[in-house]
């Protein structure tokens, strides 16, 4: 059972990666499958691909797939891989998301990330949500403390958008920022979420 706050979360990327218009998607540290199970039930995806580094993990989303009605319409793979160190059959996908996955790397890694993801896998679009340490407060979170004890680091809005812009500009991509989960007049949503789309694909548009 998810919680309203993932509902939310989990709808507003579902729908973001619908308005790319990908074929193929890639959901990089995919997990037990929450995104990865409702991208599963669209008629439109061509492949689907889930990257993760939890074995028992992939192996939980494994017996969920196998549980469903009816087999999914598209090609779907589970690769046991991390998503800073990608395969080359992880390259050149409509959509890359990683949902509430950002966090868990050591901040000194994003570099690494960054290529591995706009150099060597090369999406079209990326969607990256990440919590929002500015709502911490109303969530009852301390300031010494994070959401999760695997977080890494948590960031509020203008940390996240001075680092998403940072990327799109070092990357040709045009950056879009929203507040997922509620959007408080000043603290914004309990999550964010960034859709970076190559500017050569919206100058097309």
């Amino acid at each position: 059972m998810t919680t309203w706050i993932h509902e939310q979360r989990l709808a507003a990327v579902h729908q973001a990666v619908l308005d790319t218009g990908a074929r193929t998607v890639l959901d990089l540290g995919c997990g037990d499958g929450d995104l990865f199970l409702r991208l599963v039930q669209e008629s439109r995806f061509e492949k689907l691909v889930g990257v993760e580094l939890s074995a028992d993990a992939l192996d939980r989303l494994r017996a969920k797939l196998a549980e469903q009605a009816e087999p999914p319409a598209a090609h779907i793979e589970l690769v046991h891989a991390s998503m800073i160190e990608p395969g080359p059959g992880l390259s050149g996908f409509d959509c890359a998301v990683l949902l509430e996955t950002l966090e868990h790397l050591e901040p000194e890694r994003l570099t690494v990330l960054e290529t591995a993801l706009f150099h060597k896998m090369r999406p079209t679009s990326v969607i990256v949500t990440t919590p929002n340490a500015d709502y911490n407060e109303l969530l009852g979170v301390p300031a010494h403390r994070f959401r999760h004890p695997d977080h890494r680091f948590e960031w509020g809005r203008r940390k996240f958008r001075s680092w998403a812009e940072g990327v799109g500009r070092r990357n040709g991509c045009r950056v879009v920022l929203s507040d997922l989960a509620g959007a408080h007049p000043f603290y914004g949503g309990v999550s964010q979420m960034a859709v970076f789309t190559k500017e050569s694909v919206t100058a097309a548009r």
